[in-house]
């Protein structure tokens, strides 16, 4: 059964990221107008969440439904606080200024994992070539919450080139990373991590390799833990899609986006089988679907 997609937001002329469901609501990032949008699907309106987001890409809820940001602009990850103020968990790697940080995952522990690529221009004009690049490698970080409020930082892995969006199995004993690199030389994978008990990463499984094509961007889980994701362009391949794997890669179903590229998506509405679906242009756009989303918050019944 093919998803009909409703456009909510019309293109603001910059992308569009970071879709994270608050329980009645939808926000998610205009990352090149610096700011946080809420689309409010009970009066069927748009409004300005929050601003002077500096470049803000992946949005994520804890458990607790606290909210995270990896900011580009701030070459950091940050926690927005209710009183409108920001709180940035880590900046820096050996001492050295992390790239842009893209998208995160938070696991069950309450620990933070993100992907910090190098993708020129997400944060601005000084973003678009590498010269200020600190960092030799695009890797995947942790970050683990201290006694004293601070964060660690721990680097997780050593074989990825700007990995993209990032999500954890139902059982958070695999992480999915979608390793999306951009040059003919780069590999454009949907990989499979098992998650030790240490909190380190084994070997990676490929699940599905993209080729030539463009590959995964932002992916969310649904509750047979099936991989629900963004890829594809109207450049080349099978276009524009929303992908559905089984959790052992298998495509089950593709459904075209009307846009040219899809950037992200998570599930929303009360009962969790809307996805919402946000693009390199900066649309909104919805569709019912026969499958039901498995978030850290809210989850059903909160």
């Amino acid at each position: 059964m093919s998803w009909d997609f409703e456009l909510l937001v019309e293109p603001y002329g910059g992308v569009s990221e970071g879709p994270a469901w608050d329980g009645s609501g939808l926000l998610f990032t205009q990352i090149h107008a610096c700011r946080i949008m809420r689309w409010d699907p009970a009066k069927r309106a748009c409004t300005i969440y929050r601003e002077n987001t500096n470049y803000t890409n992946g949005l994520m809820f804890d458990p607790e439904g606290r909210l995270y940001g990896c900011c580009g602009g701030g070459r950091s990850v940050v926690r927005f606080e209710p009183d409108g103020g920001v709180t940035v968990l880590a900046d820096r790697y050996e001492g050295k200024r992390l790239n842009l940080p893209n998208d995160l995952a938070i696991d069950l522990q309450g620990r933070i994992w993100f992907t910090d690529p190098w993708y020129e221009g997400a944060a601005g004009e000084w973003s678009k070539t590498q010269d200020l690049k600190e960092l030799d490698h695009d890797s995947v970080y942790r970050l683990d919450p201290q006694p004293d409020g601070a964060w660690s930082i721990t680097r997780v892995t050593f074989d990825t080139t700007r990995p993209n969006g990032l999500l954890f199995s139902l059982d958070h004993r695999t992480l999915y990373v979608a390793q999306s690199g951009r040059l003919p030389e780069e590999k454009r994978e949907l990989r499979a991590y098992p998650v030790k008990d240490d909190g380190t990463l084994g070997d990676y499984e490929v699940l599905h390799d993209f080729g030539p094509h463009r590959g995964i961007d932002g992916m969310v889980l649904d509750t047979e833990g099936c991989i629900v994701a963004t890829a594809g362009s109207t450049d080349s391949g099978p276009g524009p899609m929303i992908y559905v794997f089984s959790p052992t890669g298998e495509i089950l179903e593709q459904h075209p986006v009307p846009c040219y590229k899809p950037t992200n998506c998570t599930f929303g509405d009360e009962d969790l089988e809307t996805l919402y679906v946000t693009s390199i242009e900066g649309h909104l756009f919805r569709a019912r679907t026969e499958r039901q989303g498995r978030l850290l918050y809210p989850k059903i019944g909160d």
